[in-house]
């Protein structure tokens, strides 16, 4: 936290707007919607509905076969970081088939979180790819579940392969504080990443 309360919001070298739209993103059941539930000040919209048999052979449930509900559209929630900054969070659904959503969620975002789970791992590659393409900054939250294997961060980072300058930390998606420094870590990357073009 101290990183991004140090910044001096009206530095034109670091100056970020008050409202900030962020994306979490990730594939499906990697925790988006409990982040957002977990992280957010307001009652968090939440547009969960129970899987029916019109998923079924479309959606890949391997390695989350018990999971019973998906995001059809979005999750949207609201954190304060410091008086200066408030997040407004936009949870993008993580199956293949609602992809098209994320051209017109990412609209204006500043940074994305991008939520990795070590059971599919391959299921972020799309999120890492998109958010590469449109040069929006991003951080990349291990979110570790029971029974998963647990990869060290050096070895995550390169099976995405990501650029050294992206960050790589652990979250535990069901904890307010876990999911919070997750985001204080997402916006001290969107300033840093500002920061050359800003002072060109």
């Amino acid at each position: 936290m101290a990183s991004a309360d140090s910044e001096n919001p009206q530095d034109p070298q670091t100056a970020i707007p008050h409202a900030v739209k962020i994306i979490v993103a990730g594939g499906f059941g990697a925790g988006k919607t409990t982040l957002v539930g977990a992280v957010s000040e307001i009652t968090p919209l939440s547009t969960e509905e129970v899987m029916t048999e019109a998923g079924y052979g479309i959606d890949d449930l391997a390695g989350v076969e018990n999971k019973t509900t998906t995001t059809v559209a979005l999750d949207f929630g609201r954190i304060t970081i410091n008086p200066d900054i408030v997040l407004y969070l936009f949870g993008a659904p993580g199956q293949d088939r609602f992809w098209f959503m994320w051209d017109e969620l990412a609209e204006g975002a500043l940074g994305a979180v991008v939520l990795a789970d070590t059971r599919r791992l391959d299921t972020c590659f799309h999120a890492v790819d998109f958010f590469e393409r449109r040069g929006v900054p991003f951080v990349v939250a291990v979110n570790r579940f029971e029974g998963a294997t647990a990869y060290e961060m050096a070895e995550v980072r390169e099976a995405l392969d990501l650029s050294d300058g992206v960050p790589v930390l652990m979250v535990d998606a069901r904890e307010r504080e876990s999911a919070k420094e997750t985001l204080v870590c997402l916006v001290t990357h969107v300033i840093e990443s500002r920061r050359p073009a800003m002072s060109g």
